[in-house]
């Protein structure tokens, strides 16, 4: 089962895939998706272009997006939430379902705090899944986001398997 990790942002949005086997977790690709463009319209459309190609690449089975947090800045916000959309509307199209995952709750799964900083993230993926280059933070984040996508599904697979078991009795 692959799962694809996505970490929104407008300007640089993070993606990495993973291949689930069993209890075997093991690193497919990863990388940035840079807006392209001098107005937002052209930039959305940018991710979405290039997010569509890592999906016809990788292919992937389950996807997950990490959630937005609000900030100060409204605007700011706004535009993140826009980039997320576009997260969230390419698998989509390609027919999957998203997760999604607080920031806190990826940092919680991944490193086993949920306020972790990024090198503690980027550390414990490197960790989890040796030998792996990483291009950069927001890659390591998406890593982080597919990691506690296919913990949580395997997790929701035992329980599922427990309460059919516990009706079979």
């Amino acid at each position: 089962m692959r799962v694809l990790g996505i970490d929104p942002g407008l300007r640089h949005m993070g993606w990495g895939v993973i291949e689930v086997a069993g209890s075997k977790i093991a690193h497919v690709a990863n990388g940035i998706c840079h807006s392209e463009g001098p107005d937002l319209a052209p930039r959305l459309l940018s991710l979405h272009q290039q997010l569509t190609q890592v999906f016809e690449i990788h292919q992937p089975d389950m996807a997950a997006v990490e959630k937005t947090f609000v900030n100060r800045d409204g605007a700011g916000t706004l535009k993140l939430g826009q980039a997320r959309g576009i997260a969230m509307l390419v698998p989509a199209q390609a027919g999957l379902s998203v997760g999604e995952y607080a920031p806190n709750a990826v940092k919680k799964a991944v490193v086993g705090v949920g306020h972790a900083d990024k090198r503690q993230v980027d550390h414990m993926v490197r960790m989890q899944l040796p030998g792996v280059v990483i291009v950069g933070p927001d890659a390591a984040d998406a890593l982080a986001v597919a990691l506690c996508h296919a913990w949580h599904g395997r997790s929701a697979q035992g329980l599922a398997a427990a309460l059919q078991r516990a009706q079979s009795a």
